[in-house]
């Protein structure tokens, strides 16, 4: 098959979608399969069977800024990819983002399958409702990525969804060169903005014994004034942007991976990721987190944005070599169950009956 993934999102910029959609396409390439990922790219594309489209408009979208491309000029070179590359099935991923999924869906070339990952309200999926509709009829398969998900998406376009789930390729966290430390260490990456709760890790975090260390990857609005605010304490690394392979190391160096989201996450990849690094995990009880990880299995989950309770879990995480243990062992097994491979198996079975479908 010659298959066609197109991401809405810069694939230059971290982000959890543009993470899926390059290791799928490393796992089915990997399979013999041909495929090539069209998105933009603020920069060289990060892998070679990536076509770049153009730069990103950063845009606001779920409390949250997102890297789209819609642009006359990247639709443009989406079609003029779509024509060349003669795709026998299309890979959609936020199948009516702004963008190149939008285009490619209107102009379908090939069959095509979608994918649904994001979660609560949208307000493009509102200005785009009556056009959208239509397109979304020209998916052969949807999937969605979480009960959130499939939620917007029908509220939006309706129709019915299989379940799909975000994977991790366990070997490539098991390979990196773990980050040396000078004491217990958390690890905190997202962008700095108040969803992702930052502010009440670092508020926790002054509760913690003195010999705890905190590394802080990521940018975003509330940087500087989280900088500001706790530049007296040397115990906190502020790492900036980070790299794939840089994000890996600190995983797998790190005794604890905090998540302390307020809300707005439709599937906890991030903790599978700390999961397949062998991190302990300590998160927020928010429900794209729940379906990932156990509470007190995989991992320790707390309410979203209460500092004291986070400060208390982080403390006896650190504080319990045994239970430390106990918790990436059953990360360790249950990541397992969402690993990349097991993905790809789904996907190319999609693929055929789309094609099949016509």
């Amino acid at each position: 098959m010659r298959i066609g993934m197109i991401s809405p999102y810069s694939l230059t910029v971290p982000g959890g979608v543009q993470g899926q959609i390059l290791g799928l396409a490393r796992a089915i390439r990997a399979r013999g399969e041909y495929v090539r990922v069209l998105g933009p790219c603020d920069g060289p594309p990060p892998e070679p069977f990536v076509t770049p489209l153009g730069n990103c408009v950063p845009t606001g979208a779920n409390g949250s800024i997102v890297p789209l491309a819609p642009d006359p000029a990247a639709q443009l070179r989406t079609i003029r990819a779509l024509r060349d590359e003669e795709f026998d099935v299309l890979h959609l991923h936020e199948p009516i983002a702004p963008g190149p999924t939008m285009t490619a869906l209107l102009v379908k070339p090939a069959p095509i399958v979608g994918t649904f990952h994001r979660a609560g309200h949208s307000v493009a999926y509102d200005i785009f409702k009556p056009l959208t509709s239509r397109g979304a009829k020209r998916i052969a398969i949807r999937y969605a990525v979480s009960d959130d998900a499939e939620e917007l998406a029908i509220q939006a376009l309706g129709g019915t969804y299989e379940r799909a789930f975000n994977a991790v390729d366990v070997s490539r966290y098991r390979e990196g060169t773990a980050t040396k430390t000078e004491g217990p260490t958390i690890f905190f990456i997202a962008r700095h903005e108040e969803r992702k709760g930052l502010s009440v890790l670092l508020d926790a975090f002054q509760q913690l014994p003195p010999d705890v260390r905190l590394w802080v990857g990521g940018v975003g609005p509330e940087t500087p004034g989280l900088q500001g605010l706790y530049a007296g304490d040397p115990r906190i690394s502020w790492l900036g942007e980070i790299d794939e392979d840089e994000k890996i190391d600190r995983m797998l160096g790190a005794d604890i991976f905090c998540a302390p989201s307020l809300h707005g996450e439709s599937f906890g990849i991030v903790l599978l990721e700390a999961m397949a690094a062998e991190t302990a995990v300590v998160a927020s009880d928010i429900p794209g987190y729940a379906k990932v990880t156990r509470n007190g299995l995989d991992g320790a989950l707390v309410p979203p944005g209460d500092p004291n309770k986070l400060a208390r879990e982080l403390d006896q995480v650190l504080a319990s070599p045994a239970r430390r243990d106990e918790l990436i062992a059953s990360g360790s097994e249950r990541v397992s169950e969402f690993s990349m491979r097991r993905l790809a198996d789904l996907y190319l079975s999609a693929y055929r009956r789309a094609i099949t479908a016509g």
